[in-house]
């Protein structure tokens, strides 16, 4: 039995720190699988459109046409300045009469001025004068333009009631300005332009006719007129505009016209106060010539003509006597015709002495 204890204690004590060494188990990590990322579309590209490109414009023909108007402004220019012109040479008073001296202004076309007439010998006589104006029409616009004019008439006063006569004069107006203006279309819209430059217009002239006193109260006359008239243009080029694709470039250069025209005219007296005129005649132009020569941008160099052209012309006055040698007169004279004469009419007051 104690054997058997002893052997029992034996077994103890070797079984109690075998069991003591036994290891603990080490727990096993098991990672955490990583997300797998969601790949993020890459953004589409947006198509960037290129601009639209703008249309070239068309119009340069346009362009070049528009040169013609400027050649009948200026030829309108020249026939306007001699009918303002004639004024000053007496052309609504009658052939023959007293010395006088009249003060005038006019609108339609704005004038202001005087002119009057002196007897040099008992057949020959002085006529002058000298206003400043402003006028325009058909697109032109003269801003400022004296004019002087003078003329030498003969009469043949010891012939009677029923002679010839005959004139010679000339009309000046030199440092015009003046605004012409021209329009024109493109495929992208219209344009209007104006050009500002600087202008001398001169005339001569011969008149030839017949006068008659048919009675104490009337005076009638016919006659042939012959003018040559000049106009110089300074050079000037398109002002700048937003759109003008087709600019032109107009060079200096002189417009020439002859002109032949076949009028009369009667001067009457009602009562005692009140002096009557009226008279008219034909003209036509002939051997025009433009001096025009524009460079157009895309339509190099436009030469316009000017051919011949046909009118009427009309004046008449009424006068008042206020007192012994104190005259006011009422008077108009204008156009009348196609384009580029046109229909025209200018009317103004004044003041004549005669003396």
């Amino acid at each position: 039995m104690l054997t058997a204890a002893v052997s029992l204690a034996s077994i103890q004590a070797l079984t109690a720190p075998a069991s003591a060494q036994t290891p603990t188990p080490t727990p096993t990590f098991t990672p955490t699988p990583t997300p797998t990322p969601t790949p993020t579309p890459s953004p589409t590209p947006t198509a960037t459109s290129s601009p639209t490109p703008t249309p070239t414009p068309t119009g340069a023909n346009s362009s070049g046409s528009s040169i013609n108007g400027l050649a009948q402004q200026r030829f309108n220019q020249m026939i306007t300045n001699r009918v303002l012109g004639s004024v000053l040479l007496g052309v609504n008073e009658q052939v023959n009469c007293s010395d006088c001296i009249s003060a005038f202004g006019s609108a339609g076309s704005f004038s202001a001025g005087i002119h009057g007439r002196k007897e040099l010998t008992p057949n020959l006589s002085l006529l002058a004068g000298i206003a400043y104006t402003q006028y325009s029409e058909g697109g032109y616009n003269v801003t400022s333009a004296p004019i002087g004019a003078f003329a030498l008439r003969y009469d043949f006063t010891d012939w009677g009631s029923s002679r010839p006569f005959f004139d010679i004069g000339a009309i000046l107006s030199p440092f015009e300005n003046v605004r012409y203006s021209r329009s024109y279309t493109t495929s992208l819209g219209a344009v209007s332009l104006d050009g500002s430059t600087n202008s001398s217009d001169y005339g001569v002239y011969g008149r030839a006719g017949w006068i008659s006193r048919i009675s104490p109260r009337d005076e009638v006359a016919a006659s042939v007129e012959i003018w040559q008239l000049w106009q110089r243009v300074a050079g000037y080029a398109d002002t700048a505009a937003a759109f003008n694709p087709f600019d032109a470039s107009i060079a200096s250069g002189t417009d020439r016209t002859n002109l032949v025209k076949l009028g009369g005219q009667w001067t009457h007296l009602f009562g005692g106060n009140v002096e009557a005129n009226i008279n008219g005649g034909f003209v036509q132009s002939f051997a025009s010539h433009s001096g025009i020569v524009a460079t157009v941008t895309g339509d190099g160099n436009v030469v316009p003509t000017i051919g011949n052209q046909g009118w009427f012309e009309y004046g008449g006055r009424l006068g008042f006597r206020i007192t012994k040698g104190w005259v006011a007169d009422l008077f108009l004279n204008g156009t009348a015709g196609p384009q580029p004469i046109g229909n025209t009419l200018h009317g103004g007051i004044g003041l004549r002495v005669n003396y």
